[in-house]
């Protein structure tokens, strides 16, 4: 079967949404080749620019490693009908990232992964990330923790609650479930799915050790909020696209067919 939307279907596609399908593309192939994938029931989500009522997602039973910029479809943020392109909605996919969509203004992407590690944390007693070094602390301020699992996300309602949970985070731990993230843009969505897997790795290794965390002082802990990541020091692109853009130029040179 393939997943590819007519070239007749993408005649109006402006150069703004063919962007936005290119980048949203190199992020499941990337998200894929970093192993925060799992199987075909994971979901990377984008508002299609210009809009208020629809969304990009891929067909039911395409695979992260196979995405290029014209399989998507267009589907309704409040109905879940295809609007554009061709293939089934997968029903959780909808249920979680549409009304996250519609509710959260900094939630034009929303990425919804099982990563390993961040995974593992959330099927813990406690799976707050310590504030054990900068990465981890970059993140803390971030991060929103749901603590009821409910069970398949069926029913628009459940991702109406978490929207609700996350406010005005742009992480969620989802308790005994995954984490999502959320962003402006793909590159800020992609940023925080990488650096939240990351800390979640290195404070498993720590914890493997079996000795105790070393907690970061306050007045470091307040200094490294404030400068992590330079964002007051450099013009331009941010930290964040410029992290996505160096991913890219990566899959550029090997996987070039993602952009087609």
């Amino acid at each position: 079967m393939q997943f590819r939307v007519s070239p007749k279907t993408l005649h109006d596609c402006s150069a703004e949404e063919w962007q936005a399908r290119v980048d949203l593309a190199a992020a499941h192939r990337l998200a894929f080749n970093q192993g925060f994938s799992e199987g075909i029931f994971n979901h990377l989500t984008l508002v299609v620019p210009g809009s208020s009522d629809r969304y990009y997602q891929i067909p039911f039973g395409m695979h992260w490693s196979e995405v290029t910029a014209s399989c998507f479809m267009e589907v309704g943020i409040d109905d879940g009908k295809v609007r554009r392109g061709e293939g089934e909605v997968e029903r959780s996919c909808f249920c979680i990232h549409a009304p996250i969509h519609k509710a959260l203004p900094q939630a034009k992407a929303v990425f919804h992964t099982h990563m390993p590690y961040a995974s593992a944390l959330t099927r813990l007693e406690d799976p707050r990330i310590k504030e054990i070094g900068q990465t981890e602390v970059g993140m803390s301020g971030e991060i929103a923790y749901d603590d009821e699992y409910t069970g398949p996300a069926l029913d628009p309602a459940e991702g109406a609650r978490l929207a609700k949970v996350i406010g005005d985070k742009t992480v969620l731990f989802m308790a005994n479930h995954g984490i999502s993230t959320v962003g402006e843009t793909v590159a800020d969505a992609y940023d925080r799915l990488y650096y939240i897997e990351r800390a979640a790795q290195v404070q498993i290794y720590a914890m493997w050790t079996g000795q105790p965390l070393k907690q970061l002082p306050a007045a470091v802990v307040e200094k490294t909020m404030r400068d992590i990541g330079g964002n007051g020091l450099y013009q331009g692109p941010t930290p964040a696209q410029r992290h996505f853009d160096a991913l890219k130029r990566i899959l550029d040179r090997k996987e070039p067919d993602y952009a087609s």
